[in-house]
């Protein structure tokens, strides 16, 4: 068998072989004259006098063309006065003080056992009452009291009952707010626009409302841990808690209408949580002493008397709506913490 290399297979690989030297060479020395240059080329990136002034100029333009905006500073100016608050008493007043730098009239109501009491305004007629007598908010408000709500921004009974006790002029525009605490309405809220057409800042207003509920929740905090410090001595902790097989509270009958039943219902629980919210540590002692009723006698006699006035102390006889609930709420459905209670 032949061999099918050409002859002159050596002499091509030969010619192969100087022809990638010298374009090995040339490549290199065009990658050192590729270099040099580069390297020349970087002194000349300085900036120049005309392109700092330039920066310069584009840097101030923001700064220039975006002032700050009005409603931000009112705002940051009412959150001051809020600072430094050392009761909730200081904190409301600062509120209404803070509020007065926002909207042209406010008022702040108490809510209290189910009613609502004027506590302060500012910006109304010199005559208008700095106190007024308690009354039952409208239902239009119980979405606000609930916290399904977060503001009301109309006219309606819910202002109108509101207003009325301190002036018999109603702005055309309103907020009206709820001061949280635990997410409990506490207190309402209202501002309006006075003489003016329309509220200028609305949302500011709301949100130094929602600024006071976490200032207020911090206020209680405080004053809760003050109470703990003078708690009950370490052998009542550890006390065993009296179990009744028994409830206290019979099926209620069926006559009752959902609608007044629910109506009750809504009514006892705002009124015994009051007395939580009011008696955070009164509470705490009795739920371990079993004896709630002796230590809060005062208070749930009020709320009692408030239902009774609005539901008649017959339904309260046959239904125990007032009574279930102090227990469930308060005694933590234990009814044995509850005491000896006359009516119960």
């Amino acid at each position: 068998m032949s061999d099918s290399r050409p002859v002159d297979q050596p002499q091509n690989d030969a010619l192969r072989a100087h022809l990638e030297a010298w374009l090995n060479k040339q490549n290199q020395t065009l990658l050192e004259e590729v270099l040099a240059t580069w390297q020349t080329a970087l002194g000349h990136f300085h900036p120049d006098e005309a392109l700092l002034a330039q920066l310069l100029e584009a840097a101030a333009v923001p700064s220039a063309l975006a002032p700050s905006d009005p409603q931000d500073s009112r705002l940051a100016s009412a959150l001051d006065l809020l600072e430094g608050a050392t009761s909730q008493g200081d904190l409301l007043k600062r509120l209404l003080d803070a509020l007065s730098t926002l909207v042209e009239r406010s008022a702040l109501f108490i809510l209290k056992q189910g009613l609502a009491s004027l506590y302060a305004h500012r910006g109304f007629e010199a005559d208008a009452p700095s106190r007024a007598g308690a009354g039952v908010p409208p239902s239009e408000l119980e979405s606000l009291i609930q916290g399904s709500t977060h503001s009301i921004r109309r006219k309606g009974p819910g202002y109108t009952a509101l207003i009325t006790p301190i002036s018999s002029f109603e702005a055309s525009d309103v907020a009206i707010f709820a001061l949280r605490h635990k997410k409990r309405a506490v207190a309402l809220v209202l501002v309006d626009s006075g003489l003016r057409q329309s509220l200028d800042y609305p949302e500011q207003a709301r949100a130094l409302v929602l600024a006071a509920s976490a200032m207020l929740a911090s206020l209680v905090a405080g004053k809760e841990e003050d109470s703990r410090s003078h708690s009950l001595p370490e052998a009542y902790p550890s006390a065993p808690t009296p179990v009744v097989t028994e409830p206290i509270i019979q099926a209620a009958p069926v006559e009752l209408d959902s609608k007044t039943r629910a109506a009750a219902e809504r009514l006892a629980r705002v009124l015994v949580g009051d007395v939580e919210l009011y008696f955070p540590a009164e509470v705490s002692q009795a739920r371990i002493r079993g004896n709630l009723y002796g230590q809060l006698r005062n208070e749930l006699e009020r709320s009692r008397a408030t239902f009774v006035e609005r539901f008649g102390e017959e339904i309260e006889a046959r239904y125990r709506i007032f009574t279930t609930t102090v227990i469930h709420q308060l005694c933590n459905g234990d009814v044995s913490k509850l005491g000896a209670v006359p009516w119960a």
